[in-house]
């Protein structure tokens, strides 16, 4: 990773926040958006910038799950294990994405196109079980779907 490519997307980010340390979480979502992930060196760079103890910035990065110190896929794929969708079956459904996508949830495929998470209720509970892909809902989603809605985002 350049680093100085690094230096200029963080210090375009902290002015944005006034170089704000309180605005963290801010910070960080606009640098993960930046880089699909939070990388080592990016948090460095914050830490440094802001003068803060690089411990301070990855609680933080690691607190949020929506935070990812890992890279992730293009596609992000979640599949909603709440009750409602529990018993409609998600469990199989992420099964039948696991097997398709070669990869079991919490992981990205080596190709950097899919990740497959599980996320907690989404409060869409009359269209479970349900799938989310880059922020699209996939609802009344069954095993046999999936292949289909995953070829719709293959490149």
């Amino acid at each position: 990773m350049a680093v100085e490519k690094v230096k200029e997307n963080v210090k375009e980010v902290l002015e944005r926040y006034g170089y704000n340390s309180a605005r963290m979480i801010e910070i960080l979502q606009d640098l993960q958006d930046i880089y699909s992930y939070l990388p080592k060196e990016v948090l460095e760079e914050v830490a440094n910038t802001l003068e803060l103890p690089l411990a301070r910035v990855y609680h933080i990065a690691t607190f949020f799950r929506a935070f990812s110190l890992l890279p992730r896929g293009k596609h992000v794929v979640q599949v909603c294990t709440g009750t409602a969708c529990h018993v409609k079956g998600a469990y199989r459904v992420l099964e039948r994405l696991s097997d398709v996508l070669g990869i079991p949830a919490g992981k990205t495929t080596k190709d950097l196109q899919f990740t497959l998470e599980t996320v907690n209720c989404v409060g869409a509970c009359a269209l479970g079980p349900l799938v989310i892909v880059d922020d699209k809902y996939y609802g009344h989603m069954t095993p046999s779907k999936v292949d289909s809605l995953i070829e719709e985002y293959r490149e």
